[in-house]
């Protein structure tokens, strides 16, 4: 837990705090004390729902929506069913790991805390800063496809001027406190979903000829022509993997939003089982009819300017004889842009604001006014939707690019660095003689899962702008590797400035950081003392059922 010196433990005395005792902050009364974080300050607003739409659907916006467009012209529709395959296996992967410890340990921080206690705090600094690259670098893609769209519906107003009335617009409403925005993602998000089960039965149709004024078949012509990779073969396919990297960012989030919820111990796991249906639901459904709807080759996919930023549904609408349709489109994408900056810029800030109060940001980033919301962690995030104006001198498809680049590279980074922590996390479990049962919620097929993260994501991570080296544009290869240094640049600075140590196994914090749930519908294991009887585990099969 930020802020506090974590509590030994003695053989025999209950290592955890009673419900309550630390609670009461000065001038509340004791409800109003107990729905406030006393560590961050931040107000445990968010319901079970919440968190839970948040996980299948809050983050679903212009990346998965617009920039699989670029990825689609990339790679073709069999390289885009390849890389949301892969990214979503190791996407599942790393949220087995989070699940675990984030189901334990739900405090402020989520895995930067993790770090600092599993590992080391120069590891947490290099791990926090990197995570708020990737929200700081999606924020200004969801403003970029935003002011696009309003471009494009109306030139009256210039690009910039768009941008700062969605710039105090969103900073309004962040403002209002954790409630609005949970109530406000629960149903964006279930517009979103709707709208995408709308567009896979609009592509059933059009591939089976059923449209008005259709007469013959789609089937699947555009994996003929231009071809499943679009004619560029495999290394079209590894241009895809950063773009779906992207695209899959804010799966983890549910870590972070853990601290402001009611009920972490059923919340949390609840969220987690359902990144499985995310992955095949949206992001292989969205591959697959893509890929069946949209021509590979579409110009509108790669060209600069407003339309630019159309994506494949957009396309394929207009492809298909709706030219209406395109706006309702747009319509539909203009309101997922809404949801996803919303949430870019609270996870962003709620990032900054936990690195704050341990020691590895300005401390005045950590202030919270009465409604618990970090004002200043706000504003800090929501600045970087400047870089959205990239686009006025080199053109929205083009600034997508390069923002989506700078990101990708640094999603590979943390969701390495969760495994590891979740390998460190098991092996001081295992030191300190504690038994696997007494976990809520156990990682399928550890250590090999944990291991397999680990691995796919440093790999990714060195190899994924291996295309710019043939032919070699210095432009492009720094845009994809500028932000690789940046994490063992940040680490070592930080260990030498603060002269921080890797935590010996036996010196690490497994006991602090419990919280009982507000409405009492799941409290995480309270006997971590002795050596529990020991439970029969689920078979596995059953464990991955579960799961989703």
């Amino acid at each position: 837990m930020f802020g506090r010196k974590a509590p030994q433990h003695d053989e025999g005395v209950p290592p955890w705090p009673e419900a309550g005792q630390d609670d009461i902050i000065p001038g509340m009364d004791s409800e109003s004390s107990s729905r406030m974080d006393p560590d961050s300050g931040v107000k445990r607003g968010l319901k079970n729902r919440h968190l839970s739409m948040m996980a299948l659907a809050g983050i679903i916006g212009p990346g998965l929506l617009v920039g699989s467009g670029g990825a689609l012209h990339d790679g073709g529709p069999a390289s885009l069913l390849i890389g949301f395959g892969v990214i979503g296996i190791i996407a599942f992967s790393i949220m087995q790991s989070l699940g675990e410890m984030t189901t334990l340990y739900p405090g402020g921080g989520a895995f930067i805390s993790l770090a600092d206690r599993m590992v080391d705090k120069a590891f947490a600094v290099a791990v926090g800063w990197n995570y708020f690259i990737i929200w700081a670098a999606v924020l200004a893609n969801e403003y970029n496809v935003i002011s696009s769209i309003l471009v494009f519906w109306s030139d009256r107003v210039p690009l910039w001027g768009y941008f700062l009335i969605l710039w105090f617009v969103f900073l309004g409403f962040q403002l209002l406190g954790v409630e609005a925005f949970g109530e406000a993602e629960f149903w964006l998000a279930l517009i979103k979903l709707l709208g995408l089960v709308a567009y896979f039965l609009f592509g059933i149709i059009y591939a089976s000829g059923g449209l008005v004024g259709q007469h013959e078949t789609l089937g699947f012509r555009y994996w003929h022509d231009p071809g499943p990779f679009n004619g560029n073969g495999f290394r079209g396919c590894a241009q895809v993997f950063v773009f779906c990297s992207t695209f899959y960012a804010g799966v983890e989030s549910v870590a972070v939003a853990a601290t402001e919820t009611r009920n972490p111990g059923v919340a949390v796991p609840q969220a987690i089982r359902q990144v499985f249906a995310r992955i095949v639901f949206i992001y292989m459904g969205s591959a697959f009819f893509f890929g069946l709807t949209c021509p590979a080759n579409a110009s509108g996919l790669v060209n600069g300017g407003s339309r630019a930023l159309q994506s494949p549904m957009t396309i394929a609408i207009q492809t298909a004889g709706w030219t209406g349709g395109v706006n309702l489109i747009n319509a539909f994408i203009f309101i997922t842009c809404l949801s996803a900056a919303n949430s870019s810029i609270y996870i962003g800030s709620r990032t900054v604001l936990y690195m704050a109060h341990s020691g590895m940001a300005p401390r005045f980033l950590r202030w919270t006014d009465k409604r618990g919301v970090p004002v200043f962690a706000v504003l800090l995030t929501n600045a970087f939707g400047a870089l959205s104006m990239m686009n006025v001198s080199t053109g929205a498809s083009k600034a997508y690019s390069y923002i989506v680049n700078l990101s990708g590279v640094s999603t590979f980074l943390v969701w390495g660095s969760i495994s590891l922590i979740h390998l460190r996390f098991r092996a001081a479990w295992q030191h300190q003689g504690r038994s696997r049962a007494v976990l809520p919620f156990k990682s399928l097929w550890y250590p090999w899962n944990a291991y397999f993260g680990l691995g796919a994501n440093v790999f990714l991570a060195f190899v994924q702008g291996w295309t710019t080296l043939s032919p070699f544009t210095a432009g492009t290869f720094v845009d994809s590797y500028i932000l690789l240094p940046l994490f063992p640049i940040i680490y070592f600075v930080f260990k030498l400035v603060r002269g921080t140590r890797l935590k010996r196994l036996s010196e690490i914090d497994l006991v602090s950081g419990r919280r009982t749930d507000l409405d009492g519908k799941g409290v995480v294991p309270e006997d971590f003392a002795g050596d529990p009887l020991p439970k029969r585990d689920l078979p596995w099969w059953k464990r991955v059922f579960r799961s989703f």
